[in-house]
């Protein structure tokens, strides 16, 4: 970078000379540019950086975030070349190639280029941390090869990479990286982590395996290995799992633990026999998601008032409801993090444990050796503690320790399986506990949906149709203040038009009202009607809310509509 043009950077108030002076130590100490060092520092972003140098050499700043390169000119340039230098072709004109590169001053890269692709190099810019995921991007992330690739040389060759299932020799060991199916359950794996799966489904089917991401809930079907592979990459799965790989007839749950992209991540593996063959399912726990703050759950105002003062009640049981990946889990570790303080003590019960929290004492149901939640219940309580959580009611009697539990002093944090709020204490009723018994130590039920957001790349304002106004009951109000939003699709939503999740409520407060009810074992319309006159919103008005403040669409708010 120009001395002129650090000046510049001073002169525009975007850094300071201590700024600028610590840069140049830190870049003197480290080896590396000082435009590095800013970065690094965090006094400029390494966008800005590279739109400031475009702009003072009179260069061309692209966005490759909203490009969508023809696979043709992806073609042109080796996948070596692109990730050793930094580069990216954008387009081909005549036999001028039009190329991104992080530093246009480079003219070795610049020379090499021309020399590798035998054609004139027309020089954009953009960041390097951009250029490094548009090459992921468009090239798969692995550093030498992609999923499709590999799948590829696997189909056009008929070299059999089945294992050997007995104890002798033939079986995949852990440390033998440089084998073919170890190579492609690696690259599944980060193929679905760089695309935000939830969960890999490997299904065998009578000619092909069918391989799915679930991505912000909806499943996404990816390539189809040949069916010669299944065996093979069942047992890689199962060794990393540590699960038997001789066992074929039964279902098998395992759990692995695995770095991709530089992150540690937790892998769920169930495997269950098919007609075809052993299906998988994994699941992918990434333990930055449960970093997140009650704030960004989705709460709205009144909601997030409720739930703070909830959650620091002395005694009670709180319920989450939700079908299953409705971010209960999501909920409930939030919860405990914002309570989690050196005077309390929390003890969960879980089915499996999922997440690791630091300060939690947590416990892992292990039924073949009896330890199930009723036995956990009971020795957790001569443990005094403050905040139990039970996994799930899914019986009597974890039911009425759970309330025993409450009664006797205990915060009690847990979930079940119903459609909405008011149906869980008719769920409790029916499952044998004593309604005096709901009555008295429920103090709120909680149920929840996730709804995607629309992408903040491609969103764009639009007017809802008669149709949709009639649908939700958009009111005049709504239509005129509200901002109605929804995305068109590119590559940082694979042209979806949603990135992400956020969560929707149906908060119910328990009142004497409503205790009453519940004592006299009312229905659950009943209560629905009563907790809405004490000002409870239902799922599909939160979501609603959330559509008209252009946070989702109305299509999903359909969704919950529909009971999907």
């Amino acid at each position: 970078m120009a001395e002129d043009y650090l000046q510049k950077l001073i002169r525009d108030g975007v850094i300071s000379e201590d700024q600028l002076e610590e840069a140049r130590d830190m870049a003197a100490s480290l080896g590396v540019s000082i435009e590095d060092a800013l970065a690094r520092l965090e006094y400029v972003s390494t966008s800005d950086l590279s739109a400031m140098q475009a702009s003072q050499y009179g260069y061309e700043f692209v966005n490759l975030e909203t490009i969508e390169i023809p696979r043709t000119v992806i073609e042109l340039v080796p996948e070596s070349v692109a990730r050793e230098n930094y580069v990216i072709p954008l387009e081909v004109e005549d036999d001028v190639i039009k190329v991104a590169v992080s530093n246009a001053m480079d003219y070795e890269v610049l020379d090499k280029l021309r020399f590798v692709l035998n054609r004139e190099v027309k020089v954009a810019v953009s960041s390097k941390e951009a250029i490094q995921a548009a090459i992921n991007r468009h090239y798969g992330d692995s550093q030498t090869e992609s999923v499709d690739s590999m799948l590829q040389e696997f189909t056009e060759t008929a070299i059999d990479f089945t294992v050997t299932d007995s104890a002798g020799g033939g079986k995949l060991e852990d440390g033998d990286d440089a084998a073919p199916i170890v190579k492609l359950v690696n690259l599944i794996l980060n193929e679905a982590v760089t695309m935000r799966a939830s969960d890999i489904h490997i299904e065998p089917f009578e000619d092909k395996i069918r391989v799915r991401y679930r991505i912000d809930g909806v499943l996404v079907e990816r390539d189809s290995p040949p069916k010669r592979l299944l065996s093979a990459l069942i047992s890689r799965i199962k060794i990393m799992g540590r699960m038997d790989i001789t066992e074929k007839r039964r279902p098998q749950d395992g759990r692995v633990k695995t770095r991709i992209t530089g992150r540690d991540f937790d892998l769920r593996v169930s495997i269950l026999p098919t007609n075809h063959g052993q299906a998988v399912v994994m699941r992918i726990l990434d333990r930055d998601n449960i970093k997140v703050g009650i704030r960004n759950l989705g709460f709205g105002e009144e909601n997030y008032r409720k739930f703070q003062t909830l959650i620091r009640r002395p005694n009670g049981i709180f319920l989450v409801t939700g079908p299953t990946g409705s971010g209960k889990t999501t909920t409930l570790y939030s919860a405990l993090g914002e309570i989690n303080r050196p005077d309390r003590k929390i003890i969960t019960a879980e089915d499996p444990v999922e997440y690791y929290l630091p300060g939690i004492n947590q416990v892992e149901v292990k039924a073949d050796i009896g330890l199930n939640f009723q036995r956990i219940i009971r020795a957790m309580l001569r443990q005094a503690p403050n905040v139990i959580l039970v996994g799930e009611i899914r019986d009597a009697e974890t039911a009425e320790m759970a309330i025993q539990a409450s009664l006797t002093g205990h915060l009690v944090f847990s979930t079940l399986h119903t459609n909405d709020a008011p149906s869980s204490v008719t769920r409790l009723i029916d499952m044998g506990v004593e309604p005096f018994l709901v009555a008295s130590s429920v103090m709120a039920i909680m149920a929840q949906r996730l709804v995607r957001v629309v992408c903040p790349k491609c969103k764009q304002d639009y007017t809802p149709e008669q149709s949709e106004i009639d649908q939700f009951g958009i009111t005049p109000d709504q239509l005129a203040t509200g901002k109605f939003i929804r995305g068109k699709g590119c590559n940082n939503c694979q042209h979806t038009g949603y990135r992400g999740r956020c969560a929707v409520f149906e908060l119910m407060v328990m009142n004497s009202t409503l205790r009453e009810m519940t004592f006299k074992s009312e229905p659950a319309q009943n209560l629905r009607r009563q907790a809405r006159l004490f000002g409870m919103k239902t799922l599909v008005e939160d979501a609603l809310d959330k559509a008209v403040a252009g946070r989702t669409t109305t299509m999903e708010v359909s969704k919950l509509d529909k009971g999907t």
